[in-house]
């Protein structure tokens, strides 16, 4: 294998120049220098700008992420974390970050406990500041961009400053979500911003946040280390204190000593290409992985987008969501078996368990090569839907692939400097043990919590061919692969890949299908082989960019969200 692994706009010009998109249809799905894509037009345009006037896709990953915080904050942001695919096109190398966030150091596995030693509920746990892991987003960023950026950190941060200070429309899913949410006026701060007046933000009002612009003022002055340490760092503490109903929350110490870090990528051999993902603390890799590998074993070419596809999908996604709640969490602390997750011949076995005529029973984990002697019980699943994801590919050919969270929408409530703190830590399992033996995704001190984030990049002739990845909680694999194989074994283009219905199983009662959408139709086919089907919102939010052999990208924006493309 040759490769290794290992300027400012103003918000009434940017407001002008959404209009226009809108009308003129100026935002490119083709280009042949560089393309964006992301979950607001906003952010879009500020990674567009910077890739126009020389900066890499570090660069405008930078850009991108402030922009999405301040318009897309039930989303991500630096109160949050990411994982981030980057390919370095001139040293031919993958990195991966891990930017996750860590729980607490005096944080114990029974955190989430009742008094009387049951699990507590879903919200009692996550909104307030029990809930905050100490952010990683900004590290991982700073990382990315002292590695690979060209321009200022400074100016990576002025269209945000300037969204934040002069205002900016919101948008029709933020209203949306505001309208939504549950708890979201709990605390003082965060119900002053998001409900003026008392009433939630309508769609087209104009929003500034001042605080926020300041907040990132300071970080562009000062660097990353600003947030670690000082004034942030303190008042983040004291917010998460002031909110919080448990004891053993981040200190000042905690953040401090936070560090983003990098993690060799785990990658799948697929028909002609491989497929690259990030490992553990997320399972997005290996379950993306695992589920290709399956697959591997059946002709999708032939079967077409059908119902018989869908089945053959659901089935080995129930066996690789069963793996994944045995055995993945942080590998820093549990030892997780990845190379046997992905072994060519374990997969094979699982693969044979697929009657391509019915559906079986809910799947038990399998015993990987190496999986650890210590008998573990199965985690549940968890989802989270304050996520975002976005893909760069600049001119000279570096790409990125970055999916960013905050964990559930809006996080845990909690406003500090213009910016909402996650509410990570409830993406642990909430019990430590089951039927007398530990769960591996158990909250301990330092711990980063197990993630479902699936940041991808697909390699044909060694050079990135398809960058792609999603939000969408626990179904973000499901996500991902429905769109891999739809590019990769039906030859569909991004954006058609995108807007496929989704199918979707994680091994409980429900073999989810997206409601409305052409789906739908496969309902009756897979009831008759004994799905118990669920047809439901899957509101993903898929980006992509393919790159063929002559350097041509086509890019894809999900429908489902406020997404869009620009290259040029």
């Amino acid at each position: 294998m040759k490769r290794r692994l290992s300027g400012e706009l103003s918000a009434a010009a940017a407001a002008l120049f959404l209009v226009f998109t809108l009308v003129f249809g100026i935002a490119a799905r083709a280009a042949t220098e560089f393309m964006v894509a992301a979950a607001n037009p906003h952010a879009v345009k500020a990674g567009y700008d910077v890739l126009s006037t020389g900066g890499t896709a570090a660069d405008a990953a930078v850009a991108v992420q402030m922009v999405l915080n301040l318009v897309e904050p039930q989303s991500s942001g630096i109160g949050g974390g990411a994982f981030i695919l980057y390919w370095d096109a001139k040293a031919r190398t993958l990195h991966t970050v891990d930017g996750r966030e860590t729980a607490p150091a005096a944080a114990t596995p029974e955190r989430f406990l009742t008094a009387e030693g049951k699990k507590e509920g879903y919200w009692q746990a996550a909104v307030g500041g029990q809930s905050v892991g100490v952010p990683g987003t900004l590290k991982a960023l700073d990382i990315l961009h002292r590695l690979f950026g060209q321009r200022r950190w400074k100016e990576l941060f002025a269209p945000a400053i300037i969204l934040a200070s002069e205002g900016f429309e919101v948008s029709p899913r933020l209203a949306e979500s505001v309208a939504r949410a549950k708890y979201l006026d709990r605390f003082d701060a965060t119900r002053a911003y998001f409900f003026p007046g008392g009433q939630p933000l309508a769609a087209g009002t104009r929003l500034t946040n001042a605080a926020f612009a300041r907040t990132l003022r300071e970080i562009a002055e000062g660097g990353a280390e600003v947030f670690y340490n000082g004034p942030i760092a303190e008042d983040i503490v004291a917010a998460v204190n002031a909110t919080s109903a448990k004891a053993n929350n981040i200190t000042r110490a905690d953040i401090a000593s936070y560090r983003a870090k990098l993690r060799p990528p785990v990658c799948l051999d697929y028909r002609a290409y491989e497929v690259c993902g990030m490992g553990p603390p997320t399972s997005g890799g290996l379950t993306v992985g695992q589920v290709l590998g399956m697959l591997s074993h059946f002709d999708l070419a032939k079967m077409g987008w059908s119902a018989e596809l869908a089945h053959v999908l659901g089935e080995a996604e129930k066996l690789a969501y069963a793996d994944r709640a045995m055995y993945i969490a942080d590998s820093d602390y549990v030892a997780v078996p990845a190379k046997g997750l992905l072994d060519t011949a374990y997969l094979a076995k699982r693969a044979a368990l697929i009657d391509t005529g019915k559906a079986g029973a809910k799947a038990p984990a399998g015993v990987p090569p190496g999986a650890p002697a210590v008998k573990l019980a199965a985690s549940r699943y968890m989802g989270h839907l304050g996520t975002s994801h976005f893909v760069i590919r600049d001119a000279a050919g570096n790409a990125v692939s970055m999916t960013t969270t905050i964990e559930s929408g809006f996080g845990s409530r909690v406003l500090v400097r213009g910016f909402l703190l996650n509410n990570e830590l409830t993406d642990f399992d909430r019990e430590p043990t089951r039927d007398g033996r530990l769960v591996a995704n158990r909250v301990e001190g330092g711990k980063r919590p197990r993630s479902s984030m699936s940041p991808t990049i697909v390699f044909a002739d060694d050079v990135p061919y398809l960058l792609v990845g999603s939000p969408g909680g626990s179904r973000i694999p499901g996500y991902v692969v429905k769109t891999l194989i739809a590019v990769l074994d039906l030859g569909m283009d991004p954006q058609a890949a995108i807007d496929l219905g989704h199918v979707a199983h994680r091994n409980t009662a429900d073999f989810d299908i997206e409601i409305d959408s052409g789906a739908q139709a496969f309902g009756p086919v897979l009831a008759a082989k004994g799905h118990q089907v669920k047809a439901r919102r899957l509101t993903s939010g898929l980006h992509a960019i393919r790159i063929d052999a002559a350097g041509r990208m086509s890019g894809g924006a999900d429908g489902r969200r406020e997404g869009t493309v620009m290259g040029r």
